[in-house]
C-alpha cells in the first residue's frame, strides 16, 4: 500500500515540477508565453524517459530474482 501511495504522490509532483535551468529561463524571458509552455513541456517530456527505462529495468531484475 505504501508503494502505491508513493507512486501516486511522485506522479502528482511531476505535474508541479515545471522548473527550468538558467539558460532556458533567459531564453523564455525574451520570448512569449507559448514558447515558455512549450519549453516546459519539452523538459518534462525528456525527463520522463530515463525514469521509465530505469523502472522497467528494475522491474525485470526483481521479477527474475524471485524465480
Amino acid at each position: 500500500m505504501k508503494k502505491i501511495a508513493l507512486s501516486i504522490l511522485l506522479l502528482l509532483f511531476i505535474q508541479i515540477a515545471k522548473a527550468q535551468c538558467a539558460m532556458c529561463k533567459a531564453v523564455v524571458e525574451s520570448g512569449g508565453v507559448s514558447e515558455a509552455e512549450g519549453l516546459n513541456s519539452g523538459i518534462l517530456y525528456l525527463m520522463i524517459f530515463p525514469y521509465i527505462l530505469v523502472g522497467t529495468l528494475l522491474y525485470f531484475i526483481v521479477k527474475h530474482k524471485k524465480k
